[in-house]
């Protein structure tokens, strides 16, 4: 009976805590989860990296599947990475249902990247007191062959006149685009002329001003909600997301292969919050942590090469070091500036085991300093890596190689005993003594002794004497010490 008894109990136990897990696992899904027609609600804020794009994507599939007939996401974004633009314009060019970029609330922007994914969406709205623009790739990194899905559609040809006329235009276009790229190199050129290209086809996807598009890349230009409505740049101004929704309910938007008419008067809107996978992968893929990531790594692996055996160290900095590294390849870095700080680290180490009175420790701070202002590889806003950071890095690594330097320094100053005589003035215990055969204690050891006279156990003795692997003590009148082998 009492074994049934306790195995109920645990019994009871495990099933609490089943449902319990079950709750917070419910809790986390949108409550759209039987298919129900609604809005999907996604936000985007702040700088586009990797986690952006995985919560966006991500999102977007579970709203599609969960039934949402329309997918709003509110954006408010400086900018962002390349790749990870192109990889949210392009789940928006494939989703199943439209989706509505709208920047709000008032004072938000669609700056640089924005712009682009604006460009991209099915509807672009804006809030009043809101901008985007100034779309100039800066120092984009990855592959910047286009991938999208943008058809090409023959024009009818139009008369000999008309022709003349388009390609007189197109060769004053060619003569500013060529004037506005003048100065800057073949790779910088390549990389306007295919964010001209690729932004221009999405504005002709979807019946924007492409011409205005391109001006946001080469000319960096921005515009007001107002005035990107009056130049056909946006769909729709809208004062919230209700006023949206009854705006864009009965438009007829381009999808991947057909059109399709957005309805979704009256649908309830529900939120599509990141979840803790977004929220995780957004902290570690931030410059700034996964820098202190990849400095915590270093540092605990180098404690625990100091101390062997202590575990804590290592173990918090293998894990900090795999992260860091994960959180780098999604981020663009450089790896002259990766391989200078692991320079920098292996220099102060050095300096603890060839003293060289500061020289490698100094040129090890300056290696990882440098190294950690070339690392991440951008200028793109929100993703820059912040001097201040740097700053209490390089001088808390000077801190460290202050102390090995004086430690060091103290060591070599220290006044040097032949190891025949290191016990000779330290003090211990008689711990038998039977004849001529006396064993005394001296710094937790038992040696051999000669004692002139006689002594007792528990006496306290001062060596005198080193001679190989036996001392010369000589007895003391004070209590002894308590001392264990």
């Amino acid at each position: 009976m009492k074994v049934e008894r306790t195995f109920r109990r645990h019994a009871l136990r495990l099933g609490g805590l089943l449902a319990l897990g079950l709750g917070l696992l419910l809790s986390s899904v949108p409550a759209d989860e039987t298919g129900q027609a609604h809005v999907a609600k996604l936000t985007l804020d702040g700088a586009i990296g990797p986690a952006t794009t995985d919560y966006l994507t991500r999102s977007m599939e579970r709203a599609t599947a969960d039934g949402a007939r329309l997918i709003v996401i509110r954006m408010d974004t400086p900018g962002g990475l390349d790749a990870a633009t192109r990889d949210i314009i392009q789940a928006i060019l494939q989703s199943p249902v439209p989706v509505a970029t709208y920047v709000h609330p008032a004072g938000a922007r669609a700056a640089s990247a924005g712009t682009y994914i604006l460009y991209g969406s099915h509807i672009a709205a804006m809030t009043p007191s809101t901008n985007l623009g100034a779309a100039t790739p800066v120092q984009m990194g990855g592959s910047l062959a286009l991938q999208t899905d943008v058809p090409v559609v023959d024009d009818l040809l139009p008369d000999d006149e008309e022709a003349a006329d388009e390609t007189a235009r197109e060769e004053e276009d060619a003569a500013e685009a060529e004037e506005q790229t003048e100065g800057l190199s073949a790779a910088e050129r390549k990389v306007i002329n295919d964010s001209v290209a690729y932004i221009r086809g999405l504005a002709e996807r979807h019946g924007r001003n492409a011409d205005w598009a391109e001006r946001a890349v080469r000319e960096a230009v921005s515009l007001t909600a107002s005035e990107a409505l009056a130049q056909n740049v946006v769909d729709i101004v809208a004062t919230d997301i209700e006023d949206l929704i009854a705006q864009a309910d009965g438009r007829v938007v381009q999808m991947e292969h057909s059109t399709q008419i957005i309805e979704a008067a009256d649908l309830p809107i529900l939120d599509y919050d990141p979840d803790w996978r977004n929220e995780f992968l957004a902290l570690i893929t931030s410059p700034q942590i996964a820098y202190l990531l990849l400095l915590i790594g270093i540092y605990g692996l180098i404690l625990e090469g100091y101390n062997p055996g202590s575990l804590v160290p290592g173990v918090i900095g293998a894990i900090s070091l795999l992260l860091g590294l994960y959180a780098l390849q999604m981020l663009p870095i450089n790896y002259v500036g990766l391989a200078l700080m692991a320079l920098g680290a292996l220099l102060i180490v050095a300096e603890a085991f060839v003293p060289s009175f500061g020289i490698l420790g100094i040129g090890g701070v300056v290696a990882l300093v440098l190294g950690s202002i070339m690392l991440i590889d951008t200028d793109v806003p929100g993703m820059e890596m912040p001097y201040e950071v740097i700053g209490a890095v390089a001088a808390v690594s000077g801190i460290v190689v202050l102390y090995i330097v004086l430690a060091v320094g103290k060591v070599l100053r220290m006044k040097t005993v032949p190891s025949d005589q290191a016990m000779v003035g330290l003090r211990g215990v008689v711990r038998s003594a039977q004849g001529d055969v006396v064993q005394v204690l001296v710094n937790g050891e038992l040696w051999r002794a000669s004692v002139p006279g006689v002594v007792q156990p528990g006496q306290a003795v001062r060596v005198t004497e080193q001679k190989g692997l036996k001392l010369q003590v000589e007895p003391l009148d004070e209590p002894a010490a308590d001392q264990k082998p």
